[in-house]
């Protein structure tokens, strides 16, 4: 099946901008285009807007990204190089995750910081309360923020 760049933008949820960037950079392999010259996507483009919308989510660059996919073309040849980038990204995501988590414990226990302020109309027994005195949840919460 084929697809207009405007099919392909909605379905990704991408300016029809940054396709043509995509485009231009070299990021589509194979990318085909009508006698007028629309590109027309079709679905193993799709696969790979999939895997550099993955990719720029994980923070890879441009520059990272297009490599990648010049591996891709070279064929078998790279398989190697391809894997070991993915597994350095999943080990980056699972950094992040980490860093994220700590973050989310935080606001979680400021929420509960605040609520019990509101509670009590201002912060002074909150501020003093040691972690022996706080709910178990909470105290998970303000260790994994302090690691």
């Amino acid at each position: 099946m084929q697809y207009t760049i405007g099919e392909v933008a909605e379905m990704f949820n991408i300016s029809i901008s940054t396709l043509r960037f995509y485009d231009k950079e070299g990021l589509l392999l194979n990318l085909e285009r009508d006698s007028s010259g629309i590109r027309k996507f079709n679905d193993s483009n799709l696969e790979s807007l999939r895997v550099i919308k993955c990719l720029k989510m994980s923070g890879m660059e441009i520059k990272e990204i297009k490599k990648f996919m010049k591996w891709c073309s070279l064929g078998d040849s790279t398989i190697l190089k391809r894997r070991d980038m993915f597994i350095k990204q999943k080990e980056n995501i699972e950094n992040k995750i980490k860093e994220l988590e700590s973050s989310l414990d935080m606001i979680k226990y400021k929420c509960w910081y605040y609520n019990e302020a509101l509670i009590d109309g201002n912060e002074d027994r909150v501020r003093n309360i040691s972690l022996d005195n706080m709910p178990d949840d909470i105290k998970n919460y303000y260790e994994n923020a302090h690691k």
